[in-house]
């Protein structure tokens, strides 16, 4: 039985005539169904075929993702310190496409209150902000009480963002505007230096003067006296 290549269902043929139309229209016999009888065969280009069949595998593999699941414990009377660091790891986990396995250990009487552990769980959820969906309920086993979440759809946009290495775009600073010519100050003229003095003429001492003045007084002759 055999089927061309537009699908067309062409009955029950011998191998050889089957052969024939496959060699006539250019295109091979492929067998689809061994186990039927009588044996299914259809006339198609093998190679294009292939080549379609390997492109889908391909598309499939590209698109599954490997979910590790990853596990955060936390004590029902954590501190704030530790919850916001634990928070963080959940939270780049599921950033990471990663499902979060949150377990709330309790010890002795705090086994009494397992309320305590389910608002502490709850109060991890909503602090996630969307970015993970419970797919378990808090679920209680012994002295431990297990939440997992699994990664939203704006996580897995995280993901992918980081994976193509996208970045926000930043604004470059705009230069600085120059001020307009006319706003410009203009520098105040140099004046001219002052033309310096001339320096006064040293002043002769009086010393010498003087002593000339005592020597014409020697050289004159005293009067006579009579």
């Amino acid at each position: 039985m055999i089927s061309g290549a537009d699908g067309e269902n062409r009955g029950v043929v011998p191998l050889a005539q089957a052969q024939e139309i496959a060699n006539q229209a250019s295109l091979d016999l492929v067998e689809v169904a061994a186990d039927a009888r009588p044996p299914v065969c259809r006339i198609m280009d093998y190679g294009k075929w292939r080549y379609e069949q390997e492109q889908k595998a391909k598309q499939a593999r590209k698109h599954q993702q490997q979910i590790n699941v990853r596990e955060i414990k936390l004590r029902p009377k954590i501190a704030d310190h530790d919850y916001m660091t634990k928070k963080g790891h959940v939270e780049r986990f599921l950033k990471q496409g990663d499902k979060v396995k949150v377990t709330i250990m309790f010890r002795g009487r705090e086994q009494a209150h397992p309320e305590r552990g389910r608002n502490l769980l709850q109060r991890l959820f909503e602090d996630l902000d969307g970015l993970g969906v419970i797919e378990q309920n808090p679920l209680q086993e012994g002295r431990n009480m297990h939440m997992l979440l699994a990664p939203s759809k704006e996580a897995l946009k995280e993901r992918d963002k980081a994976k193509t290495g996208e970045q926000p775009a930043v604004a470059e600073p705009e230069a600085p505007a120059e001020p307009a010519p006319e706003a410009q100050a203009e520098a105040p003229a140099e004046e001219p230096a002052a033309e310096a003095e001339p320096a006064a003429e040293p002043v002769a001492d009086a010393e010498p003067a003087a002593e000339a003045e005592a020597e014409e007084t020697a050289e004159q002759p005293e009067a006579a006296t009579g």
